[in-house]
């Protein structure tokens, strides 16, 4: 890649001397943040992050149309009306708001997705620790329903991850707004301005260092086609994991802006186009990942279900991983249905071979898909 190149993109609007690649190893940038964040100061993490000057008046377009002042003044105003009642993410089968998680309930949660700890027994852990009935043991019975994770494709534990400054920032989150993880009945819930700032400058979804570790192992050598990348965080952080920037192709129409951008490189198309030209032969030879595909439909314009649909017409390799929910709440993929459903439904030469749980926003209820058809042979552990 040229240096002419590197200075045309802008990386993060409004922040002349961010970059990527620098940010990702500056220790005391990241340490200043996390100081902000022990606060609940997040627009000073934020702008500590990203060099974001004060006086900063970007309009974050998403689910609401916020600044990082009136973000951080609503997180403020949660802290001083109490929490509970205030923050509404769990009610019981009447509809009666449930008492709010304990911090160590919380930090349990999280501790799921920390790549010092195993998925599968950190979740058997958090299931074992709660007392019968209680709001952690209905999240934990929800997600180990749904976790499918062979053994042969445990991810080996690490104390030196890359740096996922997403990951740190959503931990965070969890304990602002008293979050403990899904439940099934969590339909469309409302959700909190503090989303809008983590999507513009992250990604739709967290990547855990288990699903970075699981599509690297996966792929096996081959390129990830990264398809519909936003902001190219996945990308970023899936190149931290492979070491490879020329093993990750990030595709995007441009449909949406984001104020931050993770790679210089994307590719500025539509995805089945670019699967259909000669030279890339269908994907044969690339697995495909989507994060966060959009449902389309209604006010989003064009077929609802369509661009998954799409995708999964013209590829023509045999690993595809999606990042979408869990719990048919419409988010991602399909209205009415979740990925696996789906492949289920209309793509039955397919098998699912991992579903995971990641680190879920407030009120929502992510996780990673893989599904491979053909003779593929699953990776050993710890390879």
């Amino acid at each position: 890649m040229s240096s002419r190149t590197q200075k045309q993109t802008v990386y993060c609007v409004g922040s002349p001397t961010f970059d990527p690649e620098t940010a990702i190893r500056n220790d005391a940038t990241h340490e200043a943040a996390l100081r902000a964040l022990e606060d609940d100061d997040f627009e000073t993490a934020i702008q500590t992050w990203f060099r974001i000057p004060d006086g900063d008046d970007y309009v974050y377009h998403a689910i609401a149309s916020v600044t990082l002042a009136q973000v951080q003044r609503a997180v403020n105003l949660g802290g001083q009306k109490g929490l509970h009642g205030w923050y509404d993410w769990y009610r019981d089968e009447r509809g009666e708001a449930l008492p709010p998680p304990s911090p160590s309930d919380i930090s349990a949660y999280a501790s799921i997705f920390h790549p010092s700890t195993s998925t599968p027994a950190a979740l058997r852990s958090f299931a074992a620790n709660a007392r019968k009935s209680s709001l952690r043991s209905l999240v934990a019975a929800h997600l180990t329903a749904h976790l499918h994770l062979p053994p042969p494709l445990a991810t080996p534990k690490t104390k030196t991850p890359p740096r996922n400054p997403y990951f740190d920032l959503w931990t965070r989150t969890a304990h602002t707004l008293q979050w403990t993880g899904p439940l099934p009945s969590h339909p469309c819930t409302p959700t909190h301005p503090l989303l809008p700032i983590l999507m513009h400058h992250f990604a739709c979804a967290v990547p855990s260092h288990e699903a970075l570790t699981l599509l690297h192992r996966l792929a096996a050598g081959r390129p990830i086609a990264d398809v519909g990348s936003g902001s190219g965080y996945w990308t970023f952080m899936l190149r931290q994991y492979t070491a490879s920037s020329s093993k990750v192709i990030p595709i995007d129409s441009a449909q949406s802006a984001w104020r931050t951008t993770w790679v210089p490189d994307t590719i500025r198309t539509d995805g089945a186009r670019w699967l259909a030209r000669p030279e890339n032969d269908g994907g044969r030879s690339l697995v495909l990942l989507l994060v966060y595909p959009i449902v389309g439909g209604g006010l989003a314009g064009g077929v609802e279900g369509g661009f998954t649909r799409g995708l999964l017409a013209a590829y023509k390799g045999d690993t595809v991983a999606v990042v979408g929910t869990q719990n048919r709440n419409g988010y991602t993929g399909f209205r009415d249905m979740t990925m696996d459903e789906f492949m289920a439904k209309e793509h039955k030469d397919w098998v699912k071979v991992v579903q995971i749980p990641l680190p879920s926003f407030a009120g929502k209820d992510e996780a990673l898909f893989v599904f491979q058809r053909g003779e593929r042979i699953s990776p050993r552990a710890g390879k």
